[in-house]
């Protein structure tokens, strides 16, 4: 697929009549058309985001970014917004709810409410996940273990209706029930159910508690298990409304060819992709020999120069493949710093002193930039029409101190100046 071919399918046109306070269309007058987020999902975590929260549920805001300053912070927060529109959100069991019937759900809503506020989608990872299962739950019967799953599933996806409607509902089924590498209550049940079982068990718990919840099923696994156990899953009649692929590059970028094989492979199925979990490095790659990128330690990982260029280059390369592919449907990247990386490698695109990499301002030239409509003055015609060209998303129309808000969908709008 070319990739004018590929990123023309993201570009439509949508007719806009813009109308006066009476109803009338607004006709020869100039208006000012401005893009504010894509319907695409340029995503990234927000993990640091949540100490925005106090742990009594005040939104008096906290230092986000773990030791970063007030003013560093804030800088980074900007960052943040300034790139991205969608942001995952942690629900790790293990940490989300350490003691029992004492889940951090006011800290967590206050994160995800200072999101919505400022116009980004937010997603929560993972409902269900044999890593970082609480403690508390080893040693349980599994008729216990799967009541208090579902009860689990069915709290935190109702507490956060409205502010996190998209979720993982369940992280890594492939390997889960053969999971050794630390004990856990969650593998057990999912040996018992059986992976399709254990599958409908998340997603069918998530869907009654909200029906309009996108709900994905996600997996680090590319082999062909992950894509028998999407045809078993869809054959069981499962409702999956889209498939998670992670990529961690720990060890190098994927490549043309690979990715390409990827997103073929999985796109039928006929269902979106999100690539859920994406990282590029900024240093010394790790060795190709290490299967479980957990297994790699180091006392020290540096961003270095040579590879901030290589990570800038890699990173345009792979976006505009996924954006060129038309099953992708959302990317987040994996933290947007490296403080506080996975593994501790320099993966973010900020550096630990708080300045952007290369790869930052390349993906925010894509995003924000070659992918953006940026605001532009255009003139009615005497119906009041406009055509707007752009990617698919949410737009603003400006006449004087007047705004009104519309979607470049394809199909005509409509907007009245009041």
């Amino acid at each position: 697929m070319s990739s004018s071919t590929g990123l023309a399918q993201r570009t439509v046109e949508t007719v806009l009549t813009v109308h006066d306070a009476h109803g009338a269309p607004l006709a020869d007058q100039d208006v000012t058309v401005a893009q504010t987020r894509h319907a695409f999902a340029f995503g990234c975590t927000g993990f640091d985001f949540v100490g925005l929260a106090n742990h009594d549920g005040d939104d008096t805001p906290e230092p986000a970014f773990g030791g970063a300053s007030p003013t560093g912070a804030r800088r980074l927060e900007e960052l943040w917004l300034d790139l991205f529109d969608t942001a995952t959100l942690p629900f790790y069991w293990r940490g989300f709810e350490p003691e029992e019937g004492r889940p951090d759900t006011a800290r967590l809503r206050a994160a995800a409410r200072w999101f919505v506020e400022r116009g980004v989608r937010v997603k929560g990872h993972p409902l269900m996940w044999h890593t970082l299962a609480p403690q508390w739950l080893l040693g349980r019967p599994l008729e216990e273990v799967e009541r208090i799953q579902r009860e689990r599933i069915t709290r935190d996806v109702t507490d956060f209706v409205g502010l996190i409607d998209t979720w993982d509902a369940i992280n890594e089924v492939v390997i889960m029930p053969v999971f050794t590498a630390e004990e856990n209550a969650i593998t057990p049940l999912a040996r018992h159910k059986g992976r399709v079982e254990t599958v409908r068990l998340a997603f069918e718990t998530a869907r009654a508690a909200n029906p309009r919840a996108t709900l994905l099923l996600n997996d680090f696994d590319m082999s062909p298990a992950y894509e028998h156990l999407v045809e078993d899953v869809l054959a069981a009649g499962i409702h999956v409304d889209a498939l998670g692929l992670q990529s961690h590059m720990h060890q190098g970028w994927w490549g043309v060819d690979k990715t390409h094989r990827v997103l073929e492979r999985f796109s039928r199925f006929g269902l979106p992709l999100h690539l859920t979990e994406t990282t590029l490095v900024s240093g010394e790659l790790m060795p190709k020999e290490i299967v479980d990128l957990n297994d790699h330690r180091v006392d020290s990982w540096p961003s270095t120069p040579q590879g901030e260029e290589r990570q800038a280059a890699e990173i345009v390369a792979h976006y505009t493949l996924l954006a060129e592919h038309p099953a992708v449907k959302a990317i987040t990247y994996w933290g947007l710093a490296d403080e506080g990386a996975w593994l501790g490698a320099p993966a973010g695109l900020v550096r630990t002193d708080g300045t952007t990499k290369p790869a930052y301002d390349a993906l925010r030239d894509l995003v924000r930039g070659q992918w953006w409509h940026a605001p532009t003055t255009m003139r009615t015609d005497g119906a009041g029409r406009v055509t707007v060209r752009g990617w698919r998303g949410d737009y603003q129309v400006h006449a004087g101190d007047r705004t009104a808000t519309f979607a470049v969908t394809g199909s005509p709008a409509a907007v009245t100046l009041g």
